[in-house]
């Protein structure tokens, strides 16, 4: 059952996480699908010129974090556990990565994430378990506001 509110409201959440203000990213959510934009800067770099792998990982539970909230309409995920597979380096450009929900229970959510450079390539993937938490997401930074 699709729902644009609690997507919407996702994003905003999303754009109101502190750590968004270095990265300066821009989401998009659909139902079991997430979808994060961001431009490449120096400033991630390590000491060898390219993106550090924190960026990687960043995108990519990111994203499937938010594909795998875009389930839960009533409490915020947490992830128990994501594993992150960086495949090519990326020293310039744009990086997008797109998140979705491969498999759900009463429990947890599943979901893959592939990242892609600017030229469409893909530089990295990652999966993970995701679990509701006790925080009601209408408590979250963003979720609530207008």
């Amino acid at each position: 059952m699709s729902n644009p509110d609690h997507y919407a409201r996702l994003a905003r959440m999303y754009a109101a996480a502190p750590i968004n203000a270095i990265y300066r990213p821009a989401m998009q959510v659909r139902e079991r699908e997430a979808e994060i934009e961001m431009v490449v800067t120096e400033q991630f770099f390590h000491s060898g010129g390219a993106l550090h792998g924190s960026v990687y990982f960043k995108m990519l539970d990111d994203a499937a974090f938010f594909a795998a909230n875009s389930c839960e309409p009533e409490f915020f995920v947490l992830t128990t556990a994501f594993t992150t597979y960086l495949t090519r380096p990326v020293s310039s450009g744009s990086l997008r990565s797109v998140g979705k929900v491969v498999s759900s229970n009463r429990t947890q959510f599943v979901a893959e994430s592939v990242l892609y450079d600017g030229s469409g390539s893909e530089v990295g993937r990652g999966s993970g378990i995701f679990v509701r938490s006790r925080m009601k997401l209408r408590e979250a930074m963003g979720y609530g506001t207008e």
